[in-house]
């Protein structure tokens, strides 16, 4: 069953949001551009927790929309890596951005002990 598209949303971010908040999509991104090119194993193994079934298509929808690239090594065995484009440069300002946000939160949670704090277990999952 062919699911009906939804009409065009007047704010110029909703694509952009769709796309970087499916879950995993933003550690992907985060890795990629901290560690450079990366053989689909090593950025599995850097992404811990994720599927290789996600992480498969995570990839495909982030190649698709011009973040990330996709380069097949012909070699025996074959290699297949990926990186970031030049595209996602602008995003990995943001990235860096909220890296540093998240650091100061975490910081700061840490000297308050006196409710929970979501950020105390920024850089352990997505």
């Amino acid at each position: 069953m062919k699911r009906a598209s939804r009409p065009s949303s007047p704010c110029a971010i909703t694509g952009l949001l769709e796309l970087l908040t499916r879950p995993w999509t933003l550690h992907i991104l985060w890795t990629l551009s901290t560690h450079g090119t990366m053989r689909f194993s090593a950025l599995r193994d850097n992404v811990e927790g994720i599927s290789a079934r996600v992480l498969t298509q995570r990839l495909r929808a982030l190649e698709d929309n011009g973040f990330v690239f996709r380069h097949y090594h012909k070699t025996i065995p074959p290699a297949v890596t990926y990186g970031i484009t030049e595209h996602m440069k602008d995003i990995e300002k943001v990235l860096h951005q909220l890296e540093k946000l998240g650091r100061k939160w975490q910081v700061a949670g840490a000297t308050s002990q006196s409710r929970p704090h979501a950020l105390s277990q920024i850089g352990s999952r997505p």
